[in-house]
């Protein structure tokens, strides 16, 4: 069994892992929302073997490759991947320590970002963190050109989708109960949004 490689994950697994070393505790449960191939979690989990790691995502076909770089990585620190759609009330995990979200919110409606933050203040206890990475714009305006030209690609497959306006995810935060914490830039004009849950 072999595990789906994408490319932009494998690229940006050590720069988003120097985020994570910064913010996630010494010790609990990391739920991983829209896990995808899962190459993050095995990585992060082999990086933070103190942690417990809980890979989900909304299409069950991607838990065979999640398996696989699991067992690749060799770590036992992962659950078996679950299926969480983020706009439900009903989540598979009854509570968390940390949640990290990587390049969902632009490749799905709007829904889900809210979805993300209800869900999360569900699940988090005061002071617990979000972290999110992808791209965004920041006062309306793309922060480069090919942001922008990605954008264009992402509405024309989905009119729902689309890069988010930073300020309208840290507002969305902010109504679930989350202060933001650290904006990051990170490489390839992405970003790492750090949020805690309001104490």
């Amino acid at each position: 069994m072999t595990g789906r490689i994408n490319a932009a994950a494998e690229r940006n697994k050590d720069p988003i892992l120097r985020v994570l070393d910064r913010f996630l505790p010494q010790q609990g449960t990391v739920l991983e929302i829209a896990s995808g191939t899962g190459q993050h979690v095995a990585y992060f989990a082999a990086a933070h073997s103190s942690l417990t790691w809980q890979p989900t995502d909304v299409n069950a076909e991607l838990f065979e490759s999640i398996a696989a770089h699991v067992e690749e990585a060799g770590v036992s620190n992962v659950l078996p991947a679950a299926m969480l759609d983020v706009t439900r009330d009903q989540w598979p995990v009854s509570s968390a320590d940390a949640v990290i979200c990587i390049n969902m919110i632009h490749i799905s409606p709007w829904e889900t970002t809210s979805g993300l933050f209800a869900g999360a203040g569900r699940l988090l206890s005061d002071g617990d963190r979000i972290l999110l990475y992808g791209p965004f714009r920041r006062d309306g305006r793309h922060t480069a050109s090919s942001n922008e030209a990605f954008d264009a690609s992402l509405r024309a497959r989905n009119a729902s989708w689309g890069v988010r306006d930073m300020e309208a995810v840290v507002q969305t935060a902010q109504t679930a109960g989350f202060d933001a914490e650290e904006i990051i830039e990170m490489p390839a004009n992405n970003f790492c949004l750090v949020f805690d849950k309001r104490g």
